[in-house]
């Protein structure tokens, strides 16, 4: 049984998962995997032959219990940058940030700021927090995130 959470406004809360729409499904499986998420559900089919539409997702554990869901069947040019929009990144805990930056990289992700520590400017309580950022096959911003109190 999931853990629910305890927020009782909405009967459970917690993060659960994001989702992405990807280009390339199997090479966006492929990146993850390298980072530790195991895919714990897929559904869906490769009807492109047909002259259907590709409807594979699967949900990748990032570890936690907590997912990152992805869908097939993004269209456009890979290479053109996405413009940022509502979400600006999701954050995976990481207590090995550098390590988690070049394993990202290994697989292909572009990095889009190294491996540093950095103190928010006016934080209500001071915390250090050692942060990278990778940009994914698909234009999401990933950043790899370590505190040891947050």
């Amino acid at each position: 049984m999931p853990n629910n959470g305890t927020n009782a406004v909405i009967g459970g809360g917690g993060f659960h998962h994001i989702a992405i729409r990807a280009f390339d499904f199997e090479k966006t499986l492929a990146f993850y995997a390298a980072l530790g998420c195991e895919k714990k559900h897929g559904w869906g089919s490769d009807e492109r032959a047909n002259g259907g539409k590709d409807s594979r997702a699967a949900m990748l554990d990032v570890g936690d219990g907590n997912y990152i869901e992805v869908f097939a069947g993004r269209e456009g040019d890979p290479n053109q940058e996405i413009a940022e929009g509502g979400l600006l990144h999701f954050a995976l805990r990481s207590t090995a940030t550098d390590e988690a930056l070049e394993r990202a990289r290994a697989a292909g992700a572009t990095v889009t700021m190294e491996a540093k520590r950095v103190m928010p400017p006016n934080s209500e309580t001071p915390h250090e927090f050692w942060i990278a950022f990778v940009r994914g096959f698909n234009g999401e911003i990933i950043e790899f995130f370590y505190n040891d109190t947050l």
